[in-house]
Order: C-alpha cells, then sequence, then structure tokens
C-alpha cells in the first residue's frame, strides 16, 4: 500500500521525481485519483503555505513544491473528472491588460489546481473585455487577476466596472493580487478578495466559496 504521507512529504521538499513516482504507484495501487489529491497533494500544499506563511520558505521553495505539484497533477487531472471528484468549482485568471509578468500568477495557479480547482488561464495582457467575455461564456465561480506594475493596477478596476456594466458582476467574485496590490486597494476597486501569494490565493478562494 502506499503511504500519502510520504506523497505529502515529496510535496514539501519539493520533489518532483518522487512525487511523480509515489502518485503513479498509487494509482496502480487502484487509489482514487480524488483520494490520493485530498490526502496526498493537498496535505502537502498546505504545510508549503504554513511554511511559507512563517518565513521558514521563500519564493524558491514555493516554486520547486508547485513543481512537484504539478508533476503529480498531470497523472491525476484526466482522471479527476471521471471519478467526478467533489471540485473546489472553476477559477478563470490572467494577468492585466498591459502586464506580461506571470510568475506569480503561474505559482497561484499551482496552488489553486493543487487544492481541488478547475483552472483557466487567459495568460499575460488580458484587457477588460477578455476578461468579461470570458465570464459571459464560462460558469466560473471566481475570477483572479493579477497585477506586477503599479501603473496596471486601474485595469483591474476597469474589469469589475465593465463587468457591472454587462451585468455580470453578480456571476462571479472578484480576487486580485500581485506585488504592489493591498487589502485596502482591492476593497476601494469594489473586488471580493485579495491575495498577496500563491498560499494565501487558495485559502481566500475556498472562503470565497463557503469551502475554508
Amino acid at each position: 500500500m502506499v503511504n500519502l504521507d510520504e506523497l505529502s512529504k515529496a510535496i514539501i521538499n519539493g520533489d518532483s521525481d518522487v512525487a511523480f513516482e509515489l502518485t503513479k504507484k498509487a494509482l496502480d495501487a487502484n487509489i482514487l485519483a480524488s483520494e490520493i489529491l485530498h490526502k496526498g497533494l493537498i496535505p502537502g500544499l498546505r504545510e508549503v503555505g504554513d511554511l511559507f506563511e512563517k518565513g521558514e520558505y521563500f519564493l524558491p521553495e514555493l516554486i520547486v513544491s508547485g513543481d512537484a505539484v504539478a508533476q503529480a497533477l498531470e497523472l491525476l487531472e484526466p482522471l479527476l473528472g471521471k471519478e467526478d471528484a467533489s471540485h473546489m468549482g472553476k477559477y478563470l485568471i490572467g494577468t492585466v491588460q498591459g502586464d506580461v509578468h506571470d510568475l506569480g500568477k503561474n505559482i497561484v495557479i499551482m496552488m489553486l489546481r493543487g487544492n481541488g480547482w478547475e483552472v483557466t488561464d487567459l495568460g499575460v495582457d488580458v484587457s477588460p473585455e477578455e476578461f468579461c467575455a470570458a465570464i459571459d461564456k464560462g460558469n466560473f465561480q471566481i475570477l483572479g487577476m493579477s497585477s506586477l506594475l503599479t501603473m496596471t493596477m486601474p485595469s483591474a478596476a476597469r474589469t469589475i466596472e465593465l463587468l457591472k456594466a454587462a451585468g455580470l458582476r453578480n456571476k462571479v467574485k472578484v480576487m486580485v493580487g500581485g506585488a504592489p496590490t493591498t487589502a485596502e486597494w482591492a476593497e476601494k476597486i469594489g473586488a471580493d478578495a485579495h491575495a498577496k501569494d500563491g498560499p494565501t490565493a487558495a485559502k481566500a478562494a475556498a472562503a470565497l466559496v463557503g469551502k475554508s
């Protein structure tokens, strides 16, 4: 029997190869993908988040642990839908117009996927119109917007205003984040939550849908 605690440790240690092999062995042992996710990956990822918040882990550790999760999810994601596992929901994310930074966004995506979210990534330099069109067409619970440059922060505000004008604001919760952003600014522009990093984003997202 595969010990899923060992998988959690591999995530905490950022060991992608071990995480991949243990996930494969667990699947070969007929352990459900949903069980591997909830008892192996998520506990490890939560511990990484806690260590990051305590200042014991830093950005490099966050990245390698995220990579380890990504390796394991390559094996799990095709199976999770077939099992009809309980997912957190659907999350739309992108870096706002005028900004082409994606490191922070990609870490958030890895954290969200590791915590059971189905994430659609619109990429970088996403206009308010593109965000709104995607919300209109899709059934997303949360929209996340990343801004790494102070001069691009107004684009997030414009996106929220456009959602309101299109009658879509009540359809989705809005989260914002990025180096220059603050909780006070998020509240000012009418966002539902602010996240300073990947672990915080995963917790805030769960809280927004009542699954914290």
